[in-house]
């Protein structure tokens, strides 16, 4: 006999979606995982499976908010605590996060934020002698939550740290534009094989000075028009940047150093190059493949070490690398919080190595393009000033403002690219901005 026909209560309807969310976002801060392998892949959390894909969707709404707001929110709650969080609950913490944001953020009723806030805590070990605390502290945020809201520096919501960094590098004016932008939900960029102006009128987007679609995501991406025919894949507007900076590819011979997740890949094979795309992952590159396979494109790939690989020479390489990943933090809000000072300087290491590798892969008279989703110039501008300090086989190509439609504003004095979050503001904040990205265009001699 089932749970049900014995007279057993059914659970809440919303309680399974937040309780995934709070196991996905204490896996996120206090475990410091990726929230995009908490949400996708192998390693996904397994509640997932068993949702509605309303549910699913609440699901990576409801994360990304907290994530992207978490200063704010944190300092708004610890405002209602006279004693701060219990340290005997840590679950505590993040069941008022998950509250608070969908009082203050989402289209949630207050009542049913504050109810199962309360819910989750009963169902929680540790967290079950706190409902009465749960409940006080969501009601507060119901009346003053918005206040307090309007009252604070955006800057707030990014780690001291992080930006102090920004505004020693841009300045403090450009350093909040930076924060303010992560705090908006980024759009949806597309790189379109076809009629690019077609399928934004599909969409209801619009083709970037660029060339990319941009629109508003509304479900599964797999379900939009076009992904099934291999049409479209995504990629920020940004990051469909470095691969242009090579030129006329067709009929040359390229090295994609650290490929996946694909999308230059792709940008090479569609313009007519022989790609050869390497990375480190085996997993990662079997993603590439089947992406490939449902644009209907081509390329070889390699897993290996592209610190150590030998290959080509190639007539030309691009070096898409490993790095902090802080200009992504509108699309990857985890990434603010789970990142360190400490982790630059190992990041810029490898950096480095991959760079020298490189070096040795492009044929004479062949083209180097160095690129990073990074806000910070150890990995970007200093990588690219080292390495010219070090290895006489170089010069700078540099990038013309007019090659490229729409860049002129991105192209810095030295001739490199850099693009920041704040960038292209909009009306609508949805249909703003782009990822911070700094690349930079090299010849072997």
């Amino acid at each position: 006999m089932t749970a049900a026909r014995r007279g057993a209560p059914a659970e809440v309807p919303g309680l399974a979606a937040r309780r995934v969310v709070a196991d996905i976002l204490d896996n996120v801060l206090r475990r410091h995982r990726p929230v995009d392998g908490e949400l996708d892949g192998p390693e996904a959390h397994p509640g997932l499976a068993a949702l509605a894909d309303r549910d699913r969707a609440l699901v990576r709404k409801l994360v990304a908010t907290v994530l992207r707001r978490l200063g704010s929110l944190r300092h708004l709650l610890k405002q209602c605590l006279e004693s701060g969080f219990p340290t005997d609950a840590p679950r505590v913490e993040t069941i008022l996060l998950i509250g608070a944001a969908q009082i203050l953020f989402l289209d949630v009723p207050d009542h049913a934020a504050v109810d199962l806030g309360v819910r989750l805590a009963q169902a929680d070990r540790r967290a079950a002698r706190y409902p009465g605390l749960i409940n006080a502290v969501l009601r507060r945020v119901t009346r003053e939550g918005k206040t307090v809201l309007a009252e604070l520096d955006p800057a707030i919501d990014s780690p001291p740290w992080l930006f102090a960094r920004w505004q020693k590098t841009y300045g403090d004016e450009t350093a909040r534009a930076i924060a303010l932008a992560h705090g908006h939900e980024p759009p949806l960029d597309l790189t379109v094989k076809g009629d690019a102006e077609a399928l934004a009128a599909r969409m209801r987007g619009r083709i970037l000075p660029t060339g990319s679609l941009r629109t508003v995501a509304h479900g599964p991406v797999t379900l939009l028009p076009g992904f099934a025919d291999g049409t479209w894949w995504v990629q920020d507007a940004a990051a469909a940047l470095p691969a242009r900076l090579l030129g006329d590819v067709a009929g040359k011979t390229v090295a994609d150093i650290c490929a996946a997740p694909g999308g230059k890949t792709a940008q090479l094979a569609l313009a007519g190059a022989t790609v050869t795309a390497v990375d480190r992952s085996a997993a990662r590159l079997n993603r590439v493949r089947e992406n490939l396979t449902r644009l209907g494109l081509s390329a070889e790939t390699v897993v290996a070490d592209a610190t150590e690989w030998e290959g080509g020479p190639f007539d030309a390489v691009l070096v898409d690398a490993p790095c902090s990943s802080t200009g992504t933090i509108r699309r990857h809000p985890d990434v603010a919080w789970n990142k360190s000072e400490a982790d630059l300087a190992q990041l810029a290491g490898l950096q480095r190595r991959l760079l020298d590798q490189a070096v040795k892969l492009v044929r004479p008279g062949g083209t180097l393009v160095y690129c990073t989703c990074s806000l910070e110039p150890e990995e970007g501008e200093q990588q690219i000033e080292a390495l010219l300090a070090r290895e006489p086989s170089l010069r700078r190509r540099p990038i013309v403002a007019d090659e490229i439609p729409g860049i002129a504003g991105f192209v810095s004095a030295a001739g490199d690219l850099r693009t920041l979050p704040c960038q292209w503001p909009d009306a609508d904040p949805r249909m703003s901005g782009l990822d911070g990205f700094y690349a930079a265009r090299l010849e072997r001699i």
